[in-house]
């Protein structure tokens, strides 16, 4: 599962990134409004924690832009502006949660837990399909009818991203940050070597789903009737 932390503390910042990653959560910090806006809105995560005050751009027009462009990712709102007025103000603006500062490291860690099961069970957190394929995310299986394939992790994870979006280009850039992170040295060839071992999967099931390659653009999933 992949976080985005957005909190201009860094000493908190770096301490929080600490605990999420020993929890085996992947993690992309930044610190300020700006920076968190455009990381937020690749809409490649599956929770963000949201500092309000932060610098060049609030933290809550942060939540007001992500939602007004179709930002579902789920947002725990983290904050020393712990009164009444400024918990409803953030849940009616779009977070799904509201922790004040100083709070406990379990009471956080639940609370993200609580939001990554709210986000997966809308989407079936154990099974995605499409077309006449399933992806069992538990036990890392592609499906169709009576035969099945072990996958990888980043081959379970390449499949999920596409499954999430059937139909639409997923370009090689979207499928890079989502997989390795915006820091990463990874190179398209990384990707295409797991789109090739994904297909020879596809043709060992027999399925009439296939991974199209958009020149230029990315790859997309298509069901042939």
């Amino acid at each position: 599962m992949k976080l985005l932390l957005i909190e201009d503390e860094k000493n908190l910042s770096e301490a929080l990134q600490h605990i999420f990653k020993k929890e085996k959560y992947s993690v992309d910090a930044v610190y300020d409004g700006e920076s968190g806006l455009d990381y937020g809105l690749s809409g490649i995560y599956d929770v963000i924690i949201l500092d309000l005050m932060l610098p060049k751009k609030s933290g809550m027009d942060v939540l007001k832009q992500l939602r007004e462009n179709g930002i579902t990712t789920p947002i725990l709102i983290l904050t020393a502006k712990g009164s009444i007025s400024d918990k409803v103000e953030g849940l009616d603006s779009g977070a799904d949660d509201y922790l004040a500062k100083p709070f406990s490291t379990p009471e956080l860690l639940a609370r993200v837990r609580a939001l990554l099961r709210r986000k997966t069970e809308s989407i079936n957190e154990d099974i995605l399909s499409y077309g006449d394929i399933e992806l069992n995310l538990s036990s890392y299986e592609l499906v169709c009818g009576e035969k099945s394939v072990k996958v990888s992790l980043k081959e379970c994870e390449i499949m999920r991203y596409l499954l999430q979006r059937p139909k639409f280009v997923v370009t090689k850039d979207e499928l890079i940050i989502k997989l390795w992170g915006y820091d990463s040295e990874a190179e398209y060839n990384n990707i295409e070597v797991y789109i090739s071992f994904l297909r020879k999967k596809l043709q060992f099931l027999e399925t009439k789903t296939e991974i199209v390659t958009v020149r230029g653009a990315g790859y997309k999933l298509v069901h042939n009737v």
